[in-house]
């Protein structure tokens, strides 16, 4: 059976990058290198996580090939990381197999990486989740539960002292997206703008993909961006954590509600590895070091997969082509 081995060609550069874009925000709309990845039948899996040290693999003989998570997206800021890699190692021990963690790249690389074989289960967004799952089969496995609820918004946010009070007012201003194929960062918004018989082009003077909710909202903060679509779930948690930087900024307009960011697997992984991993994370809230690293990701429990809380993405989705094709 063939493993996956990461090239890392550009994988530090595109660290440092979310480093500076952090700091100093200079960097805001450089684009990120993307992270490639190949198959390779010799070279177990290895990636570099934002700055942080390489994934480490147990090397013994008799070691269990290592199970691969993709973080596709996180429903906490980069600032969060360490309650994944909590998880990450909670997962390990009670599986009792090596895991190693894959960064992302950008939505698109992530779905990639679970069609081609190379991640077993991973998190991703709402949107690359409906289209992962008719294009290649990829399969939902949890869903988080924040605030009893399995969905999330996407929230146009603003400076604090912008003359903006609403969506519309932002016509002919410099706006930022997440990912190109972000459900809140990009699909939403674009929806709402159809609704206006807008589109971005048509409606912004221009717009820029900062591949990152936090980063759009730092983007917002110190005004290098007139506004921005982000991710409720990551709002709603700097608010919580670093509530200075939530309050530069302020939300002008609310969506819909949509399913959440879920866990997903890679089609084809072993039925017995995905119910132990599924039973692992609904069980997480059922044991003390399982709820802490819950409470430190602000999610409440994990339930069983339900495809038909995407349907409303799929509504935005047949709309949006259908505008198109006029």
């Amino acid at each position: 059976m063939n493993v996956c081995a990461a090239l890392k060609i550009g994988t530090e550069e595109r660290a440092m990058k979310r480093m500076v874009m952090r700091s100093v925000f200079v960097l805001l709309f450089v684009g990120i290198t993307t992270l490639f990845v190949a198959c390779n039948s010799s070279e177990p899996l290895s990636v570099r996580l934002e700055n942080k040290s390489e994934a480490k693999t147990a090397v013994s003989d008799s070691v269990k090939a290592p199970l691969r998570i993709g973080m596709g997206a996180m429903i906490t800021p980069k600032e969060g990381y360490v309650y994944y890699q909590r998880l990450k190692e909670y997962i390990e021990k009670k599986l009792g197999q090596p895991v190693q963690m894959v960064d992302r790249g950008n939505y698109t690389e992530m779905n990639r990486l679970m069609e081609t074989g190379c991640v077993d289960m991973a998190f991703v967004c709402s949107g690359p989740y409906v289209e992962g799952k008719e294009k290649f089969g990829m399969e939902l496995l949890a869903m988080p539960l924040v605030k009893g609820k399995p969905i999330y918004y996407s929230y146009i946010i603003v400076p604090a002292d912008s003359p903006v009070r609403r969506f519309e007012d932002l016509r002919g201003k410099v706006f930022a997206f997440a990912d190109p194929k972000s459900n809140s960062g990009k699909l939403v918004p674009t929806y709402m703008l159809s609704e206006m018989n807008e589109t971005p082009e048509t409606f912004f003077s221009s717009f820029k993909f900062t591949y990152g909710h936090d980063i759009s909202i730092h983007a917002v903060a110190d005004k290098l961006v007139d506004g921005a679509a982000v991710d409720s779930l990551i709002w709603e948690y700097i608010a919580m954590t670093t509530p200075e930087l939530a309050a530069k900024t302020k939300i002008v307009a609310k969506s819909k509600p949509y399913g959440i960011p879920p866990v997903v697997v890679r089609p084809g992984l072993d039925p017995k590895l995905k119910l132990r991993l599924k039973e692992m994370l609904i069980g997480a809230s059922s044991d003390a070091a399982g709820r802490e690293i819950l409470r430190g990701m602000m999610i409440d429990r994990f339930v069983p997969g339900d495809d038909t809380n995407y349907n409303t993405i799929r509504s935005i989705n047949a709309w949006l082509s259908g505008h198109r094709n006029k």
